[in-house]
């Protein structure tokens, strides 16, 4: 993957990115609104930013670079975990790594034990590398949303490559009645936390870095965008 990023002058231009963009780039739709979103915000969207000022340790955080469909690569497999977004962001002493995964009233995906139904070498590799990513020891529960999973893991990925402190991984959620937030919470409790609507859950370190998970409920506007 080239290391050469063209800054993106509307929301439009995020629809390249996609791996279906005809299929996706739908008013209504979470890609089409979280471009639109995050292209119009003067840094994070304000929702955003209120959610991770909350936490003490960002109450300075300012982002450094956003990236739409960041592909961070992993193991075991040719595809790469494709983040909706992701910024590099700094506080006054620390640099931090977020992973945004916007929703509307799409699933995130199959369950670990549908992802898994068709067994193969390269899936149990990468399970395991994202287990030690995420310092889970024991098995995870069937029900736990793959997805979930990878994209938490590629937050560290990401804030180790970078040398950040912290890893931020968030879902962006337009659903006004919170859709899938029961799945969502579900992970967080496998990592030990208790979710809650717009607000961090902190989950200690994991690989190295604090990691923090956060749902955030996105501006109803942009689903007319």
């Amino acid at each position: 993957m080239t290391p050469v990023y063209i800054p993106a002058t509307e929301a439009e231009q995020w629809k390249q990115f996609l791996a279906d963009p005809e299929k996706q780039w739908r008013t209504g739709y979470s890609a089409r609104t979280i471009a639109y979103s995050w292209q119009e915000a003067d840094g994070f969207p304000e929702e955003i930013r209120s959610v991770l000022q909350k936490c003490t340790v960002f109450t300075d955080i300012n982002p450094l670079i956003v990236l739409p469909e960041h592909k961070v690569s992993l193991p075991g497999g040719s595809r790469p975990s494709q983040n909706d977004v992701w910024i590099l962001a700094r506080t006054k002493e620390d640099l931090v790594s977020i992973t945004v995964e916007g929703k509307v009233r799409e699933t995130f995906g199959p369950t670990l034990s549908d992802w898994l139904t068709e067994g193969s070498k390269g899936k149990a590799t990468r399970l395991e590398f994202l287990r030690r990513e995420l310092n889970l020891n024991e098995a995870i529960a069937g029900h736990i949303r793959y997805q979930l999973i990878h994209r938490a893991a590629s937050s560290i990925i990401e804030a180790k490559r970078f040398t950040a402190k912290h890893a931020v991984m968030l879902v962006h959620s337009f659903s006004q009645v919170h859709e899938w937030f029961d799945d969502y919470a579900a992970f967080v409790e496998l990592l030990g936390g208790a979710a809650t609507k717009n607000e961090l859950t902190y989950l200690g370190p994991r690989s190295g870095v604090h990691l923090y998970l956060g749902w955030v409920v996105g501006d109803e506007k942009y689903l007319s965008r």
